[in-house]
Order: C-alpha cells, then sequence, then structure tokens
C-alpha cells in the first residue's frame, strides 16, 4: 500500500522445572504435586548472560503493550483507513512504522478492533466473503474521527516520540555510557555486604547524574 511507505559461567536459575545449581552440577528434577518429574526441556543451556537479557526483553514487551488501549488502537485504524483500504497485517504495520519498529499492536488487539468497528457500522468489509479482510472507511468512523483528533494527535506523538528515543539512544557514544554505566552499578551491585554508605554514595551519583541530564 503506498501510505504504508510514508509513514561461563555460573548460571543459576530454574527453567521448565529444573533446577541448575552450577554450570556443570547435576541438574535435579522438581517434582510435580502429582508426583512425576517434568521432562528435560529439548533446547540447549546458554551462557550466563542470558537471563538477563531474557528478562530485559520481556519487560520492554510488557511497556510496550502497555503503551495503547484498545481505544487508541481503534483511533489509529480509522486514521490508516481514512487515507486508503487495507487488510488487518498491513494496519498493524503502519502503526508499527509511527515508532520505527518500537511498538506493534497484536493480532489480539487489532483483529477485535476491527470487528468492534464493523459491527458499529465505522468501517465495512470491501468483501464480507474474502479470506483475508480489506477493510474499509465509512461515513460514521469518519465523522467520528474527526471529533477525536485531539486524541488521535496524543497517540501519533506516543508513539513518534518513542522512535526518536530510539533513535538518540542508537547513536554510539550514548550507548557506550549506557552501558558503562550498567556495567559500573552491575559490578558494584553484585558485591556482597556493601555498607550502607556505599550504597547511598551510589544512589546520590545516580540523582546528581539524573539532573544533569534532565537540566542539559
Amino acid at each position: 500500500m503506498p501510505w504504508l511507505t510514508g509513514i561461563t559461567s555460573n548460571p543459576v536459575g530454574r527453567c521448565a522445572g529444573l533446577f541448575f545449581t552450577g554450570w556443570r552440577s547435576t541438574i535435579i528434577p522438581l517434582i510435580l504435586p502429582h508426583g512425576q518429574a517434568m521432562k528435560r526441556p529439548q533446547f540447549p543451556l546458554t551462557s550466563s548472560d542470558s537471563e538477563p537479557r531474557v528478562a530485559s526483553l520481556s519487560q520492554r514487551k510488557k511497556r510496550r503493550e502497555k503503551m495503547l488501549d484498545g481505544s487508541d488502537i481503534r483511533l489509529l485504524v480509522l486514521h490508516f483507513l481514512s487515507q486508503g483500504e487495507a487488510h488487518g497485517y498491513e494496519l498493524i504495520k503502519a502503526i508499527e512504522e509511527l515508532s520505527k519498529g518500537e511498538y506493534a499492536p497484536s493480532p489480539g488487539m487489532i483483529y477485535p478492533g476491527l470487528t468492534q468497528l464493523e459491527e458499529t457500522a465505522m468501517i465495512s468489509a470491501v468483501d464480507p466473503q474474502a479470506a483475508r479482510k480489506t477493510y474499509r472507511l465509512e461515513p460514521q468512523g469518519r465523522r467520528w474521527l474527526q471529533q477525536q483528533q485531539p486524541s488521535l494527535a496524543t497517540v501519533v506523538q506516543r508513539l513518534s516520540s518513542l522512535a526518536v528515543l530510539v533513535q538518540n539512544r542508537s547513536v554510539p557514544e550514548v550507548e557506550r555510557a549506557i552501558q558503562n554505566m550498567k556495567t559500573a552499578l552491575n559490578s558494584r551491585l553484585s558485591q556482597a555486604d556493601i555498607p550502607q554508605e556505599t550504597l547511598y554514595a551510589i544512589v546520590d551519583a545516580l540523582d546528581e547524574a539524573a539532573k544533569k541530564i534532565e537540566r542539559s
């Protein structure tokens, strides 16, 4: 669609019911309530740095999923349908493009929204019998979209700001500085019995850095 182009060490943890006490230690099956051990997973162990990475990806995904609610998604659907007919996947990609790939609504958000908009006569299927329905905007949907322009601008700005954030964070010097900060914090906070005075000093340093960034 034309408008789409514009816009290791020593891991310790639990995995699938198995408890790992060390890189080469024995894998002890956890026993289920009915007395049967869970099966060994079919994937290989990875290095210890995989666990924080998986957690980070999970947190980012959770954060993105909470960015927009159903009404925001429906508003964006109407916005893009006002520019041309589209099916569900094209609408997902169009919304994703607003954030330069940092946010994409799940099919579980898009398709129920399409159904609701169709049931309220705001959109209609070009061919109701098609295996993959293409939708178009109806006059009622166009009127409602016109009334919701301030809300639409807010949603679009939210996604556009995320794209700017990602672009600026990808600057090599910024990436290096962020990584250096993470490394220093992880190295220091991973030590046992850190004195309270040291923790206060770390907190003060972080607060001071945050103030300087805010006022820059």
